[in-house]
């Protein structure tokens, strides 16, 4: 075999995949379907990650972290509130602060561009690492000691295992007959960034309205927010449509006043939103992980942080295996993986859609039981802290990269 482990898609969980896979002794070549400076070298969009405590402590380990740590901005506090465009949040409020957990901040915001460089320029100084860029596999074989991957371009890859970071509509999910259960929202993310007159002070704000939620996240410097704000289809591509202007028309009232004026700054970006789920993780030799393996809301920004946790398992799963001389892409092997991220993911995937599901309508009955519900949580310091450790990522059974250890 050319390589141990073959990683097809290169966004931020193939890379960070491939880090760990290399410091713990293996090989790995990388195919990323895009040209790889391109993404590094954009300008600011305001396209951005919330990145949990145990997803830095991952990144630290692996060598990302220093090169990303002063492009970031803390998360201190995070506000969630309920109501409608025009009129302000209901007065019951759900506030979680970073002052409750020993941890430090809750998380930290980082902008896409920043965070592929740091890990382009990672792998860059990491021998057992080979990228191929703009290149995109078109077929795959498996065989009883290893598995091949065919390029657009002719070429032939060799591994004991092929990893599916390829996104919802993974290929090598595809091409290894796993099939997807899943549905569609009637939602679209409109995301964009926004400079404000007043210092957001480290505070992400999520603001849950009929149509949709509003989750306000701050970036570096205090006066830029990424927005990702959800509506119906139709009035999603209404509103994309609109020039600068007027669309801050729309959003205005849904934001409201308290940083002050808004203006919009960087491009302007839609995503529809589903929920996807991969009906296996693994089969022999090959396994899927991040959005190829489970594709979630982001009412609460845990996507990436989700895919990290399958990255920081699946890696700790093959380097032990390869450490006691087994196989890495026997099934039995890769089962393990399997057990130890399916329940997790799928349960917090069910969770968001859940979450989703109750605060976008207009219900009376609902919206009474949501203000409850959040003014109850408020008044309950244990409840409260036990909710703000699990958006850090600090709760269940964390791979060892995640502890911020190596494996």
């Amino acid at each position: 075999m050319e390589n141990d482990v073959l990683i097809v898609g290169g966004g931020l969980n193939g890379p960070a995949l491939a880090l760990a896979l290399a410091q713990g002794g293996l090989t790995v070549t990388v195919v990323d379907a895009r040209p790889a400076p391109a993404r590094a070298e954009a300008g600011f969009d305001g396209r951005a990650y919330a990145l949990a405590v145990a997803s830095k402590r991952l990144l630290s380990v692996v060598g990302v972290w220093p090169r990303l740590a002063d492009k970031t901005q803390p998360i201190l506090k995070i506000v969630a509130s309920d109501g409608r465009a025009g009129e302000g949040p209901a007065p019951f409020f759900l506030t979680f602060d970073a002052a409750e957990i020993e941890e430090g901040p809750m998380g930290f915001m980082a902008e896409d561009r920043h965070l592929y460089a740091a890990f382009l320029a990672a792998m860059a100084e990491e021998p057992r690492i080979r990228l191929i860029s703009g290149q995109t596999v078109v077929a795959q074989q498996v065989g009883p000691a290893g598995v091949s991957v065919t390029l657009a371009n002719g070429d032939s890859l060799t591994a004991r295992v092929l990893v599916g970071c390829d996104g919802r509509t993974s290929g090598v999910a595809q091409r290894a007959g796993i099939r997807r259960q899943g549905w569609g929202y009637g939602q679209t993310a409109l995301v964009a960034a926004v400079h404000h007159e007043q210092d957001h002070h480290g505070t992400a704000h999520q603001f849950f309205m009929p149509s949709g939620p509003l989750a306000i996240l701050p970036l570096p410097g205090g006066h830029h927010s990424s927005i990702v704000w959800s509506e119906q289809d139709d009035t999603a591509k209404a509103i994309q449509a609109l020039d600068d202007a007027a669309y801050l028309e729309i959003l205005r009232p849904r934001f409201g006043d308290f940083l002050g004026k808004i203006a919009l700054a960087g491009d302007r970006f839609t995503y529809p939103l589903n929920l996807t789920l991969a009906e296996k993780f693994v089969v022999p030799r090959i396994a899927l992980a991040g959005d190829a393996a489970h594709g979630v809301h982001p009412i609460a920004g845990q996507g990436l942080n989700l895919g990290l946790r399958d990255v920081g398992a699946l890696a700790q799963v093959l380097v032990e295996a390869a450490r006691r001389g087994e196989d890495i892409g026997a099934i039995d092997v890769l089962e393990r993986y399997q057990t130890w991220r399916r329940f997790d993911s799928t349960s917090l995937a069910l969770g968001m859609d859940t979450v989703n599901r109750v605060f976008s309508n207009d219900n009376p009955l609902l919206r009474l039981g949501r203000d409850i519900g959040l003014a109850a949580v408020n008044a309950l310091p244990g409840l409260r802290r036990g909710f703000i450790r699990q958006a850090a990522g600090l709760k269940g059974d964390l791979p060892r990269l995640l502890a911020g250890q190596p494996i």
